[in-house]
């Protein structure tokens, strides 16, 4: 069930970040995807009933056990580290961009 749910966020929205609340490495992520303008879904597994079966179940399909776990356009991108290298190097706004996860700014 909850390799389910996770495959179904993952796939229904443009950019997904799995999150603990306390986890000073997910407020750094949603804090820099925040600051290029982006429209995350964010899961606090922590605040989920079913956020330990969730958690488990990315970790079968990523490899990663740890939080934050951030995708981009259903592809995995990876963790805090993962997501600021790939800002660092210019590649993260170009992404979502494409996945159409920026939000649009109107006038």
């Amino acid at each position: 069930m909850a390799v389910a749910k996770a495959q179904s966020l993952i796939s229904e929205n443009a950019l997904v970040v799995f999150s603990k609340s306390y986890c000073p490495y997910c407020v750094k992520v949603k804090s820099l995807l925040n600051s290029v303008g982006a429209e995350a879904k964010v899961i606090e597994l922590d605040e989920e009933s079913d956020g330990s079966a969730i958690q488990a179940a990315l970790a079968k399909l990523t490899g990663q056990r740890t939080v934050p776990n951030v995708f981009i356009a259903g592809q995995h991108i990876g963790g805090c580290d993962d997501t600021s290298a790939m800002h660092k190097k210019g590649k993260l706004v170009p992404l979502l961009k494409d996945a159409g996860a920026l939000k649009v700014v109107t006038m």
